[in-house]
């Protein structure tokens, strides 16, 4: 006949499994998770946007130069994955956003130039000198915008010739803005991955920072993926590649006998019909200079009628 059993006695056979268990397995670790956060990119293709940023900030340095007429230098800080809210946050306030298009991609990046950077351009620009002065704090005017045109276009012109070895976008400019929170097409916890330069223009340095969507990154993850493997192509082949390359170049050969010095006071005493003794021992070795480095030892020998120099002793970088 079945027994009911009472709840003691359940509750005795529970204790009594209890005390049979080993020793107890260590509780999983529960990690909290912010849907709200971006999707993170791989690390390659963070990889190859910061090389074609390194790229965009030599050729940006050498056209600003060129337009301004004063030695401009950019140096890539970070390229890195957060959040527009992030991005907006680190940003001074006011600032210069430029809102741009990315066609024929669905998309919109923003651009934004320090203060610190634009008022030294402009006072460049509108022939100022090159003396530090205070910054104002404001917002630049409709007439400074339209001087910051030029500017603005040789940065994107750059831009897009950069991005064109993974996609053909146009950065097309929808409009100026000061604060992040007035620029549409972005929302606060959109991912974004944000590109930081700095500029340098005579004693004056600002910030250049640029935020593209992620969505538009990983529409493009294959293009980038394919220019990341060309870059990893094995070294001999690549070395066999730029020897091939290499081949053809010119290069001055100069053979140098080193004598005695004169000083410049010797110099200007000079006259026609001075003899100059160099005092130069036959035997002793000479230098062979490839491009004005020192590269050989050599000895002078002849061929026939003519001097020519037999290499020596390789001379290592900077011995």
């Amino acid at each position: 006949m079945d027994r009911v059993l009472t709840q003691q006695e359940i509750d005795s056979v529970f204790q009594k499994l209890r005390g049979k268990r080993g020793p107890r397995q260590a509780a999983y670790v529960v990690t909290p998770y912010d849907f709200r956060r971006p999707d993170r990119i791989p690390k390659d293709q963070l990889r190859a946007i910061h090389a074609l940023h390194e790229t965009f900030a030599r050729s940006v340095a050498s056209s600003l130069s060129a337009y301004l007429r004063a030695y401009v230098i950019t140096n890539l800080v970070a390229v890195e994955q957060l959040s527009f809210q992030e991005f907006s946050q680190s940003l001074p306030s006011p600032t210069v956003l430029i809102a741009l298009n990315l066609q024929p991609l669905e998309g919109r990046a923003v651009l934004e130039l320090n203060p610190a950077l634009v008022f030294p351009i402009l006072e460049m620009m509108l022939g100022g000198g090159a003396v530090p002065a205070p910054l104002p704090e404001r917002e630049i005017t409709e007439i400074e915008k339209n001087i910051l045109d030029g500017v603005v276009r040789i940065i994107l012109q750059d831009l897009r010739e950069a991005w064109r070895t993974v996609a053909d976008l146009s950065f097309d400019v929808v409009g100026y803005e000061t604060e992040p929170q007035l620029l549409q097409g972005l929302g606060p916890h959109e991912a974004v991955v944000a590109v930081s330069m700095e500029v340098r223009l005579g004693d004056h340095s600002g910030m250049l920072n640029l935020a593209i969507p992620s969505v538009v990154v990983k529409m493009l993850r294959q293009r980038f993926s394919q220019k990341w493997a060309v870059r990893r192509v094995g070294k001999e082949d690549e070395r066999e590649r730029l020897f091939k390359l290499l081949q053809r170049a010119e290069v001055q050969l100069d053979v140098r006998l080193e004598g005695g010095r004169l000083s410049l006071a010797g110099i200007l005493q000079l006259a026609p019909g001075d003899i100059i003794v160099f005092d130069y021992p036959v035997e002793k070795p000479v230098g062979v200079f490839l491009n004005g480095r020192l590269r050989y030892e050599g000895s002078l020998v002849s061929t026939g009628r003519k001097l020519a120099v037999r290499l020596g002793r390789l001379i290592a970088p900077g011995e």
